[in-house]
């Protein structure tokens, strides 16, 4: 791999194009200085992202005659269903179950999406990687802008369901907050699991795998307080408080401080561990796409 990083270093001379970043191996502290120009030419580039990230949204339902709106539509039938179902075996009051699972199943599929394209976001654009100078921040801000695109669609279905069911969203700025906090984790996501796709394959079909054992232990389709005993030991779960500091406010009700707390933590861990794999390995994610 030194002999590939040299020989990309020689080319890279020699071809005349000495602002060529991309692909120029680093070492030492020129791998966090590589990671911090490759964040701020995303960061100039984000108008770029914003386009992309809405085009990707076009072409999927180009000649459509709803759109993009086929996510609402499909969105809601699904919690209609599953909400008179699972409201008769929890034993559970349809207006107030309905709610909560609107936008749990809104969220928890925004989470699985982006940690499921996280895999291959690397992959997917290597024609892209290997022809153009493009910051690889570029490639991960499309895709979670556009997944956040779609929960936007979606989000339409939580409000019409609040309406129904007289829920009132908190006023609260946490929410907000917790927004921004799901957009900083998903580049953080995204960002470790496409360096770790683009080395090991296997990395895809594992996470797919991963999420559906979280799906069902995470209070997604059940409330926590079914955990009993066992709810304490939800904040150890990464997608518990992920999930909760935006739950809780938008339906009106006290976040503790804790949740807070335990989301702030999973995420600083989180991005710790991107950022180190990104800064040691982006100068060979060309070779591996």
């Amino acid at each position: 791999m030194q002999q590939m990083e040299a020989a990309a270093q020689r080319a890279t001379r020699s071809d005349g194009h000495g602002e060529r970043r991309v692909y120029q191996p680093t070492n030492g502290r020129a791998r966090l200085t590589a990671v911090l120009d490759d964040v701020r030419r995303g960061l100039e580039l984000s108008r770029l992202s914003v386009t992309l990230g809405w085009l990707d949204i076009k072409l999927r339902y180009r000649g459509s005659i709803l759109g993009p709106f086929w996510l609402t539509l499909s969105t809601a039938v699904m919690i209609a269903a599953l909400g008179v179902l699972y409201a008769r075996l929890f034993h559970m009051p349809f207006g107030e179950y309905l709610p909560f699972l609107s936008i749990s199943l809104v969220m928890w599929s925004f989470i699985s999406t982006v940690w499921g394209e996280g895999a291959m976001i690397f992959v997917d654009n290597a024609g892209l990687i290997l022809s153009s100078d493009v910051p690889f921040a570029v490639y991960i801000s499309r895709a979670v802008i556009r997944n956040f695109i779609v929960m936007a669609h979606n989000v339409v279905v939580i409000a019409i369901v609040f309406y129904l069911c007289d829920v009132t969203p908190r006023h609260d700025p946490l929410i907000l907050a917790g927004f921004a906090l799901w957009f900083i984790d998903s580049l953080a996501v995204m960002t470790l699991l496409g360096v770790l796709g683009a080395r090991f394959r296997d990395v895809g079909p594992t996470i797919a795998t991963v999420l559906q054992i979280f799906f069902f232990i995470t209070p997604v389709m059940w409330k926590p307080e079914l955990a009993h005993s066992m709810e304490p030991w939800l904040i150890y779960n990464p997608f518990y408080p992920l999930i909760e500091i935006v739950r809780l406010p938008a339906m009106g009700q006290a976040l503790p401080i804790r949740i807070w707390e335990a989301a702030m933590i999973h995420s600083a861990i989180l991005m710790v561990v991107a950022f180190i794999i990104f800064a040691r390995f982006r100068a060979r994610l060309a070779y591996w796409v």
